[in-house]
């Protein structure tokens, strides 16, 4: 008797932990393999997004024009392609400049003018505040250059009194007859006074000896300080620029003097006597002043 109980309670028994376990096991697959393929995918598809956009930054400095742009911005970019080929390799004096020379007063002043590379150029002067199809290309051209020297623009006032020297260069485009590049440009202004620049031993020594307050700082990188006193001075520099491609070629200088030698008439100005004055120059405009004006060149507050 005993034996047929637990043959009977083990009969009854078994089947029941067997139903359970595969119903356990049944529900754990079934679990296990339907969640995870999707919050895998989502998990992906997540950290591709964050991998781009976080690892890259937009924000572009350009080696050849110092143009700070964001890439990816279409206004940026064409913004910046535009303003570097400017900058590097001048900008257009076209068939419509040409037909309002008569107009815009636009003389040309020397032709036939040769470079150190052996290629010879114009020398073009007009009024800084001229109109038209003129207007619209100084416009163009002065604010390429303030972009490029990092210079505010100059005021309607400013350029009423002002002069525009260009030098233009022949060039071949891939289709069409020769046309003409602006690669040089100055701007002369009438202005009255300037100040003297001190030699660099005068403003060594009153730095040493405590009176560098004697001199007004111009610019402490390039060691420039100025006599206080204001000299007359009839003709001042605001802007000078020569696209990059062109430069140590001689275009700076030959604008600066055909600018002495025509903006008054009847006078030439002579930078050695302290005739001229600048702005306060950039690294290479200092270069040229130094070169150009024999270290006679002023400073003025354009």
């Amino acid at each position: 008797m005993p034996s047929q109980k637990r043959s009977q309670s083990s009969d009854d028994t078994s089947p029941v932990p067997q139903k359970r376990r595969r119903i356990l096991t049944d529900n754990n697959h079934r679990s296990a393999k339907t969640p995870k393929p999707k919050p895998d995918g989502k998990q992906q598809k997540s950290l591709i997004q964050l991998h781009f956009c976080t690892d890259n930054t937009v924000l572009r400095t350009c080696p050849s024009c110092s143009l700070s742009y964001t890439k990816g911005v279409p206004e940026d970019e064409a913004l910046h392609s535009t303003h570097c080929a400017r900058i590097q390799r001048g900008m257009e004096w076209g068939r419509e400049e040409e037909r309002e020379r008569v107009k815009a007063d636009v003389r040309e002043i020397e032709a036939g003018v040769r470079l150190k590379s052996g290629v010879k150029g114009r020398i073009i002067c007009f009024r800084a505040d001229v109109g038209g199809r003129t207007g619209s290309k100084v416009t163009t051209i002065l604010q390429t250059v303030n972009l490029a020297l990092s210079a505010p623009p100059l005021t309607p006032q400013v350029l009423r009194e002002c002069k525009l020297y260009l030098f233009l260069v022949p060039y071949q485009p891939k289709s069409g007859a020769s046309r003409e590049k602006i690669v040089g440009c100055v701007v002369a202004q009438h202005i009255k006074s300037a100040m003297a620049i001190a030699t660099s031993a005068v403003a060594s020594e009153a730095t040493t000896i405590g009176e560098a307050a004697s001199l007004v700082t111009v610019d402490t990188g390039m060691g420039i300080f100025c006599y206080p006193e204001h000299l007359p001075t009839p003709m001042g520099i605001p802007r000078l620029f020569v696209a990059s491609t062109h430069r140590r070629q001689g275009i700076a200088s030959k604008l600066l003097t055909t600018a002495a030698k025509t903006f008054i008439h009847g006078y030439e100005l002579d930078p050695r006597k302290g005739e001229v004055a600048f702005t306060q120059p950039t690294g290479d405009g200092n270069a040229i002043m130094l070169k150009w004006g024999g270290g006679e060149v002023r400073i003025y507050s354009g």
